[in-house]
Protein backbone atom coordinates (compact mmCIF):
# COMPACT_ATOMS: atom_id res chain seq x y z
CA UNK A 1 0.00 0.00 0.00
CA UNK A 2 1.09 3.56 -1.09
CA UNK A 3 1.87 6.46 1.51
CA UNK A 4 1.15 10.11 1.15
CA UNK A 5 3.30 12.45 2.94
CA UNK A 6 1.61 15.11 4.88
CA UNK A 7 2.63 18.58 3.76
CA UNK A 8 4.01 19.42 7.37
CA UNK A 9 6.32 16.31 6.73
CA UNK A 10 7.26 17.77 3.32
CA UNK A 11 8.26 21.02 4.79
CA UNK A 12 10.11 19.59 7.51
CA UNK A 13 12.01 17.60 5.34
CA UNK A 14 12.71 20.40 2.99
CA UNK A 15 13.90 21.92 6.19
CA UNK A 16 16.14 19.78 7.50
CA UNK A 17 17.88 19.48 3.89
CA UNK A 18 18.36 22.98 3.45
CA UNK A 19 19.61 23.25 7.07
CA UNK A 20 21.98 20.29 5.52
CA UNK A 21 23.07 21.80 2.55
CA UNK A 22 23.32 25.55 4.32
CA UNK A 23 25.93 23.78 6.95
CA UNK A 24 27.89 21.94 4.71
CA UNK A 25 28.86 24.65 2.25
CA UNK A 26 30.05 26.62 5.53
CA UNK A 27 31.94 23.87 7.01
CA UNK A 28 33.75 23.09 3.78
CA UNK A 29 34.28 26.14 2.69
CA UNK A 30 37.91 27.64 3.20
CA UNK A 31 40.10 30.39 2.02
CA UNK A 32 36.78 32.87 2.55
CA UNK A 33 36.90 36.09 3.77
CA UNK A 34 35.08 36.64 7.27
CA UNK A 35 35.97 40.55 8.07
CA UNK A 36 34.19 42.42 10.60
CA UNK A 37 33.28 45.89 10.69
CA UNK A 38 33.73 47.69 14.73
CA UNK A 39 30.47 46.93 16.64
CA UNK A 40 28.52 50.36 16.80
CA UNK A 41 28.36 51.36 20.77
CA UNK A 42 24.34 52.04 20.63
CA UNK A 43 23.47 48.52 18.86
CA UNK A 44 22.57 47.47 22.64
CA UNK A 45 21.28 48.93 25.07
CA UNK A 46 20.10 48.17 28.84
CA UNK A 47 16.50 46.74 29.43
CA UNK A 48 16.85 46.18 33.24
CA UNK A 49 18.16 43.18 35.58
CA UNK A 50 16.14 40.93 38.62
CA UNK A 51 18.32 40.09 41.30
CA UNK A 52 17.09 36.20 42.50
CA UNK A 53 17.32 36.38 46.35
CA UNK A 54 20.48 34.17 47.93
CA UNK A 55 19.82 31.15 48.60
CA UNK A 56 15.92 31.44 47.61
CA UNK A 57 13.90 28.02 48.68
CA UNK A 58 12.22 26.17 45.87
CA UNK A 59 10.42 23.07 45.85
CA UNK A 60 12.79 21.47 48.46
CA UNK A 61 15.97 22.90 46.69
CA UNK A 62 18.40 25.68 46.93
CA UNK A 63 18.41 27.69 43.50
CA UNK A 64 22.04 29.00 43.15
CA UNK A 65 24.68 28.38 40.63
CA UNK A 66 22.91 29.00 37.66
CA UNK A 67 24.81 29.37 34.89
CA UNK A 68 22.98 28.82 31.45
CA UNK A 69 19.46 29.70 30.58
CA UNK A 70 17.75 29.04 27.24
CA UNK A 71 14.08 29.97 26.47
CA UNK A 72 12.06 27.09 25.28
CA UNK A 73 10.00 28.73 22.20
CA UNK A 74 7.16 25.98 22.67
CA UNK A 75 6.07 27.70 25.99
CA UNK A 76 8.22 30.82 26.43
CA UNK A 77 9.11 29.92 29.57
CA UNK A 78 12.93 29.65 30.00
CA UNK A 79 15.06 26.64 31.14
CA UNK A 80 18.25 27.18 33.52
CA UNK A 81 20.88 25.12 35.07
CA UNK A 82 22.39 24.76 38.15
CA UNK A 83 25.95 23.81 38.71
CA UNK A 84 25.38 22.10 42.00
CA UNK A 85 26.99 18.86 41.96
CA UNK A 86 24.88 17.14 44.01
CA UNK A 87 26.46 18.80 46.77
CA UNK A 88 23.77 20.64 47.99
CA UNK A 89 20.86 19.06 45.68
CA UNK A 90 20.89 16.67 42.98
CA UNK A 91 22.23 17.74 39.75
CA UNK A 92 19.16 19.71 38.66
CA UNK A 93 17.67 22.25 36.29
CA UNK A 94 14.48 25.12 36.79
CA UNK A 95 11.68 26.02 34.35
CA UNK A 96 10.51 29.46 34.73
CA UNK A 97 8.72 32.39 33.84
CA UNK A 98 11.14 36.04 33.11
CA UNK A 99 8.89 39.10 32.47
CA UNK A 100 10.78 41.33 30.12
CA UNK A 101 9.51 43.64 27.70
CA UNK A 102 10.46 47.36 26.32
CA UNK A 103 10.35 48.86 29.86
CA UNK A 104 13.06 46.03 31.87
CA UNK A 105 13.21 42.77 33.70
CA UNK A 106 9.57 43.05 35.67
CA UNK A 107 10.14 39.42 37.58
CA UNK A 108 11.52 35.97 37.61
CA UNK A 109 9.63 33.22 38.59
CA UNK A 110 10.32 29.85 38.60
CA UNK A 111 7.52 27.36 37.91
CA UNK A 112 9.48 23.91 38.37
CA UNK A 113 12.61 21.78 38.91
CA UNK A 114 13.90 18.98 37.88
CA UNK A 115 16.79 16.10 39.06
CA UNK A 116 19.02 15.08 35.81
CA UNK A 117 18.57 11.39 36.01
CA UNK A 118 21.06 8.62 34.91
CA UNK A 119 20.47 5.62 33.37
CA UNK A 120 19.07 3.16 36.18
CA UNK A 121 16.58 6.26 37.20
CA UNK A 122 19.38 7.20 40.12
CA UNK A 123 20.23 11.31 40.67
CA UNK A 124 23.87 12.05 40.40
CA UNK A 125 26.04 11.66 43.52
CA UNK A 126 28.50 13.67 44.91
CA UNK A 127 31.95 13.90 44.16
CA UNK A 128 32.65 12.69 47.68
CA UNK A 129 30.30 9.33 47.31
CA UNK A 130 31.30 8.78 43.66
CA UNK A 131 34.95 8.81 44.32
CA UNK A 132 35.21 6.00 47.23
CA UNK A 133 35.60 4.02 44.39
CA UNK A 134 38.22 6.48 41.87
CA UNK A 135 39.81 5.35 38.65
CA UNK A 136 43.13 4.63 38.41
CA UNK A 137 45.94 5.98 36.07
CA UNK A 138 45.96 3.38 33.80
CA UNK A 139 41.61 3.69 33.64
CA UNK A 140 41.37 6.93 31.64
CA UNK A 141 37.90 6.72 31.01
CA UNK A 142 36.04 6.67 33.81
CA UNK A 143 32.02 5.55 34.71
CA UNK A 144 30.01 8.00 32.27
CA UNK A 145 27.61 7.01 34.44
CA UNK A 146 29.33 8.97 37.75
CA UNK A 147 29.38 12.14 39.01
CA UNK A 148 28.88 15.46 36.76
CA UNK A 149 29.48 19.11 37.24
CA UNK A 150 26.52 20.79 34.86
CA UNK A 151 27.52 24.03 32.79
CA UNK A 152 25.05 24.63 30.22
CA UNK A 153 21.69 23.05 28.69
CA UNK A 154 20.02 24.11 25.23
CA UNK A 155 15.81 23.08 24.71
CA UNK A 156 16.59 20.63 21.50
CA UNK A 157 14.25 23.17 18.89
CA UNK A 158 13.29 19.52 17.13
CA UNK A 159 12.28 17.31 20.72
CA UNK A 160 11.80 19.50 23.42
CA UNK A 161 14.32 17.60 25.01
CA UNK A 162 17.07 19.16 27.25
CA UNK A 163 20.46 18.94 25.69
CA UNK A 164 23.15 19.98 28.31
CA UNK A 165 27.26 19.86 29.25
CA UNK A 166 29.45 18.67 32.12
CA UNK A 167 33.07 19.24 32.42
CA UNK A 168 33.77 16.18 34.26
CA UNK A 169 36.65 15.71 36.63
CA UNK A 170 40.72 15.76 36.44
CA UNK A 171 42.48 15.25 39.68
CA UNK A 172 45.85 13.43 39.77
CA UNK A 173 46.82 13.62 43.56
CA UNK A 174 46.69 12.22 45.69
CA UNK A 175 44.75 9.27 43.32
CA UNK A 176 43.41 9.91 40.12
CA UNK A 177 40.40 10.61 39.33
CA UNK A 178 39.52 11.30 35.48
CA UNK A 179 35.97 11.90 34.32
CA UNK A 180 35.53 12.57 30.66
CA UNK A 181 33.13 15.59 30.21
CA UNK A 182 30.30 14.94 28.06
CA UNK A 183 26.99 16.74 26.51
CA UNK A 184 23.95 14.52 27.37
CA UNK A 185 20.06 14.60 26.93
CA UNK A 186 17.30 14.53 28.96
CA UNK A 187 13.36 14.48 28.69
CA UNK A 188 11.77 17.70 30.46
CA UNK A 189 11.29 15.50 33.65
CA UNK A 190 14.96 15.09 33.80
CA UNK A 191 14.93 11.36 32.70
CA UNK A 192 17.80 10.13 30.70
CA UNK A 193 17.57 9.97 26.65
CA UNK A 194 21.25 9.47 25.87
CA UNK A 195 24.80 10.98 25.38
CA UNK A 196 26.84 12.55 21.81
CA UNK A 197 30.25 11.17 21.10
CA UNK A 198 33.24 13.34 22.02
CA UNK A 199 36.33 13.87 20.08
CA UNK A 200 38.98 12.36 21.33
CA UNK A 201 40.99 15.49 22.51
CA UNK A 202 38.36 16.40 24.59
CA UNK A 203 38.57 13.18 27.19
CA UNK A 204 40.47 13.51 30.27
CA UNK A 205 43.64 11.68 30.50
CA UNK A 206 46.24 11.74 33.24
CA UNK A 207 48.92 12.68 30.51
CA UNK A 208 49.50 16.74 29.48
CA UNK A 209 46.89 16.89 26.94
CA UNK A 210 42.91 17.06 26.83
CA UNK A 211 41.41 19.32 29.30
CA UNK A 212 41.86 21.50 31.90
CA UNK A 213 40.26 20.50 34.87
CA UNK A 214 37.20 22.98 35.94
CA UNK A 215 37.65 24.47 32.16
CA UNK A 216 36.06 22.15 29.86
CA UNK A 217 32.62 22.07 28.48
CA UNK A 218 30.89 25.58 29.01
CA UNK A 219 28.79 26.50 26.27
CA UNK A 220 26.60 24.45 23.28
CA UNK A 221 24.41 25.37 21.30
CA UNK A 222 22.13 24.53 18.55
CA UNK A 223 22.44 25.38 15.10
CA UNK A 224 21.29 25.24 11.34
CA UNK A 225 17.65 25.06 12.27
CA UNK A 226 18.73 22.07 14.91
CA UNK A 227 20.79 19.74 12.40
CA UNK A 228 24.39 21.66 13.89
CA UNK A 229 25.07 21.14 18.04
CA UNK A 230 28.23 23.11 18.57
CA UNK A 231 30.30 23.61 21.72
CA UNK A 232 33.29 25.16 23.02
CA UNK A 233 35.82 24.58 25.38
CA UNK A 234 36.35 27.16 28.05
CA UNK A 235 40.65 27.51 27.43
CA UNK A 236 42.82 26.42 25.75
CA UNK A 237 43.42 22.62 25.71
CA UNK A 238 46.58 21.43 27.93
CA UNK A 239 48.62 20.93 24.70
CA UNK A 240 47.19 24.23 22.66
CA UNK A 241 48.98 26.21 25.11
CA UNK A 242 48.89 27.86 28.49
CA UNK A 243 45.66 30.17 29.69
CA UNK A 244 45.35 33.53 28.89
CA UNK A 245 47.48 36.26 30.90
CA UNK A 246 47.24 40.07 30.88
CA UNK A 247 50.16 39.86 28.29
CA UNK A 248 48.86 37.21 26.03
CA UNK A 249 45.25 35.84 24.79
CA UNK A 250 44.97 31.96 24.06
CA UNK A 251 43.35 29.38 21.78
CA UNK A 252 40.38 27.16 22.68
CA UNK A 253 38.52 25.12 20.72
CA UNK A 254 35.00 25.06 19.19
CA UNK A 255 33.24 21.84 17.91
CA UNK A 256 30.66 21.45 14.90
CA UNK A 257 29.00 18.40 14.99
CA UNK A 258 25.46 16.85 13.81
CA UNK A 259 22.67 16.75 15.81
CA UNK A 260 23.20 12.77 15.28
CA UNK A 261 27.34 12.87 16.92
CA UNK A 262 29.63 12.83 13.86
CA UNK A 263 32.13 15.57 14.81
CA UNK A 264 32.00 17.39 11.52
CA UNK A 265 34.56 20.39 12.20
CA UNK A 266 36.43 22.19 14.98
CA UNK A 267 37.60 26.00 15.03
CA UNK A 268 40.45 28.16 17.25
CA UNK A 269 38.61 30.78 19.30
CA UNK A 270 41.07 33.39 20.18
CA UNK A 271 40.54 34.29 23.83
CA UNK A 272 41.39 37.98 24.99
CA UNK A 273 44.00 38.68 27.27
CA UNK A 274 43.16 39.02 31.05
CA UNK A 275 41.83 42.87 31.55
CA UNK A 276 44.09 43.47 34.19
CA UNK A 277 47.11 42.10 35.95
CA UNK A 278 46.41 39.30 38.36
CA UNK A 279 48.21 38.27 41.49
CA UNK A 280 47.16 34.82 41.42
CA UNK A 281 47.74 31.91 38.98
CA UNK A 282 44.16 30.82 39.31
CA UNK A 283 42.40 33.90 37.53
CA UNK A 284 41.71 33.58 33.80
CA UNK A 285 39.55 34.60 30.78
CA UNK A 286 37.49 31.97 29.35
CA UNK A 287 34.62 31.28 27.36
CA UNK A 288 31.49 30.74 29.54
CA UNK A 289 28.50 30.28 27.05
CA UNK A 290 27.75 30.39 23.59
CA UNK A 291 24.22 31.05 21.25
CA UNK A 292 23.79 30.72 18.19
CA UNK A 293 23.05 34.34 16.48
CA UNK A 294 20.66 33.15 14.10
CA UNK A 295 18.70 29.78 14.20
CA UNK A 296 19.31 28.70 10.37
CA UNK A 297 22.70 30.41 9.85
CA UNK A 298 25.39 27.87 11.07
CA UNK A 299 28.69 29.86 11.09
CA UNK A 300 27.51 33.25 13.24
CA UNK A 301 27.19 32.92 17.12
CA UNK A 302 27.85 35.11 20.06
CA UNK A 303 30.21 33.93 22.92
CA UNK A 304 30.09 35.06 26.31
CA UNK A 305 33.68 35.97 27.96
CA UNK A 306 33.95 36.07 31.23
CA UNK A 307 37.03 37.06 33.00
CA UNK A 308 38.21 37.48 36.76
CA UNK A 309 41.40 39.36 38.41
CA UNK A 310 41.67 39.23 41.99
CA UNK A 311 41.38 42.36 44.02
CA UNK A 312 39.49 43.80 41.05
CA UNK A 313 36.60 41.93 40.38
CA UNK A 314 34.91 40.73 36.71
CA UNK A 315 34.83 41.52 33.55
CA UNK A 316 32.08 40.09 30.68
CA UNK A 317 32.55 40.95 27.36
CA UNK A 318 29.77 39.74 24.25
CA UNK A 319 31.56 38.97 20.90
CA UNK A 320 30.04 38.22 17.92
CA UNK A 321 32.11 35.29 15.94
CA UNK A 322 31.97 34.33 12.67
CA UNK A 323 33.41 30.87 12.02
CA UNK A 324 33.24 31.37 7.87
CA UNK A 325 37.00 30.95 6.28
CA UNK A 326 38.44 29.99 9.75
CA UNK A 327 40.94 26.72 9.96
CA UNK A 328 39.23 23.45 10.22
CA UNK A 329 41.13 22.27 12.91
CA UNK A 330 39.71 19.04 13.85
CA UNK A 331 42.84 16.69 12.61
CA UNK A 332 45.57 19.46 14.53
CA UNK A 333 46.82 17.37 17.79
CA UNK A 334 48.11 20.96 18.90
CA UNK A 335 47.04 24.71 18.09
CA UNK A 336 50.50 25.41 20.02
CA UNK A 337 52.74 27.39 17.28
CA UNK A 338 50.28 26.53 14.48
CA UNK A 339 49.60 28.72 11.70
CA UNK A 340 45.82 28.90 11.57
CA UNK A 341 43.23 30.88 11.21
CA UNK A 342 40.93 31.21 14.06
CA UNK A 343 37.49 32.44 13.96
CA UNK A 344 37.06 36.30 13.28
CA UNK A 345 35.13 38.21 16.10
CA UNK A 346 33.83 41.56 16.69
CA UNK A 347 32.29 42.83 20.48
CA UNK A 348 28.71 43.16 20.36
CA UNK A 349 28.87 44.68 24.25
CA UNK A 350 30.95 45.13 27.45
CA UNK A 351 28.73 44.90 30.27
CA UNK A 352 30.85 47.52 31.88
CA UNK A 353 29.35 49.71 29.27
CA UNK A 354 25.64 49.69 29.44
CA UNK A 355 25.02 50.63 33.23
CA UNK A 356 24.35 48.04 35.37
CA UNK A 357 25.57 48.76 39.32
CA UNK A 358 27.72 45.74 39.31
CA UNK A 359 28.72 42.71 37.01
CA UNK A 360 28.93 39.31 38.65
CA UNK A 361 30.14 35.90 36.93
CA UNK A 362 28.37 35.81 34.10
CA UNK A 363 27.62 32.32 32.83
CA UNK A 364 24.64 32.18 31.02
CA UNK A 365 23.36 33.72 27.37
CA UNK A 366 19.79 33.21 25.55
CA UNK A 367 17.97 35.39 23.06
CA UNK A 368 14.59 36.20 24.38
CA UNK A 369 11.15 37.71 22.60
CA UNK A 370 11.30 40.14 19.80
CA UNK A 371 10.57 43.86 21.10
CA UNK A 372 7.62 45.92 19.40
CA UNK A 373 10.72 48.30 18.05
CA UNK A 374 12.42 45.04 16.16
CA UNK A 375 15.08 44.90 18.62
CA UNK A 376 15.91 40.99 20.05
CA UNK A 377 16.09 40.84 23.45
CA UNK A 378 19.22 39.11 24.93
CA UNK A 379 19.29 37.38 28.59
CA UNK A 380 22.30 36.60 30.36
CA UNK A 381 22.27 34.93 34.25
CA UNK A 382 24.90 34.95 36.44
CA UNK A 383 26.58 31.71 38.58
CA UNK A 384 26.63 33.09 42.30
CA UNK A 385 28.62 30.03 43.35
CA UNK A 386 26.18 29.56 46.41
CA UNK A 387 28.17 32.58 47.99
CA UNK A 388 26.56 35.02 49.87
CA UNK A 389 29.46 37.82 48.24
CA UNK A 390 28.00 37.45 44.87
CA UNK A 391 24.36 38.01 42.96
CA UNK A 392 22.21 35.55 40.83
CA UNK A 393 21.57 38.78 37.92
CA UNK A 394 18.80 37.55 35.28
CA UNK A 395 19.82 40.72 32.98
CA UNK A 396 17.73 41.55 30.25
CA UNK A 397 19.46 44.06 27.01
CA UNK A 398 17.92 45.37 23.85
CA UNK A 399 20.12 44.43 20.56
CA UNK A 400 19.42 46.40 17.17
Amino acid sequence: MSTRTSPRSYVLHAMFRRSLAIAATALLATGLTAGAATASPSKVRLLGEQIVPFNLSFQGTTVGGLSSIDRDPRTGQYVLISDDRSAINPARFYTAKIDVDASGVHSVQFTGTHPFLRPDGKTYPTIKDWTATPCTASRQVCDRDGTVDPEELRVDPWTGNVTWSQEGERILTPQTTLLDPSIRQARPDGSYVGQLPLPADERMTADNVGPRQNQTLEGITYAAAGTLLVSEVEDPLLQDGPDPTAAAGALTRITVQSRFGPVLAQYAYPIDPLFAPSPSANDTNGVSSMVAYDPIDPTRYLMVERAFVTGVGNKVRVYEIDTKGATNVKDVASLAGRKIKPVSKKLLVDLDTVGLPKVDNVEGITWGPTLPTGERTLLLVSDNNFSSGQITQVIALAVR
